[in-house]
């Protein structure tokens, strides 16, 4: 009788966690990875944004920390606008086993978009507005929430995703089905 790993335990608790906190997990190849939605913290620029935040779980998880990238576009110091690479400490260089994937989306992203660290920036231009010009780069932070993450651009991405069969959403699962499923 063999047990899943202690990883591998660990994945399904954390993704079950994620989704118990009513955030939108959306599976794109097994457990390893998956979206997100998430939605931008009050009282922030970015307040009304919801991004789909790409997160790939290493086969050394919770060891070595997740991947996560905003899949569409959001201006930010520490967030590269073309590939949507994060650069966070938490994650990159100070990640341990403590943490858990709920951590990403209830803590360390939404304090990135509320204090961004511009000394240490993946968009050099976004760094320097932020730093000079404050209510500009604010401007620029709504213009692109308006752009690439209203709730407008979202429906419109629902309805065209609806024609794909390779992704399935989990948030109407409950825990019990989940461990039915044999994650």
């Amino acid at each position: 009788m063999s047990s899943p790993s202690a990883g591998k335990r660990r994945i399904d608790t954390d993704i079950i966690k994620l989704i118990e906190s009513k955030l939108e997990v959306t599976f794109l190849s097994g457990l390893n990875e998956f979206c997100v939605k998430f939605n931008g913290p009050k009282g922030t620029p970015y307040e009304g944004g919801i991004w789909n935040v790409r997160v790939h779980l290493p086969e050394q998880y919770p060891f070595k920390s997740p991947s996560i990238g905003f899949m569409n576009k959001i201006y930010h110091p520490n967030v590269d606008e073309s590939s949507g690479t994060v650069c966070l400490d938490v994650i990159n260089q100070a990640w341990t086993a403590l943490y858990d994937l709920s951590n990403i989306f209830e803590s360390f992203l939404p304090q990135l978009l509320a204090y961004p660290n511009p000394t240490d920036p993946l968009n050099s231009d976004a760094a320097a507005l932020y730093l000079h010009k404050p209510d500009d780069y604010k401007k620029k932070v709504q213009e692109y929430v308006q752009k690439y993450a209203a709730k407008h651009v979202f429906k419109d991405q629902d309805s065209n995703d609806d024609s794909s069969d390779s992704e399935s959403s989990m948030t109407d699962n409950t825990e019990d089905e989940l461990r039915d499923m044999d994650l």
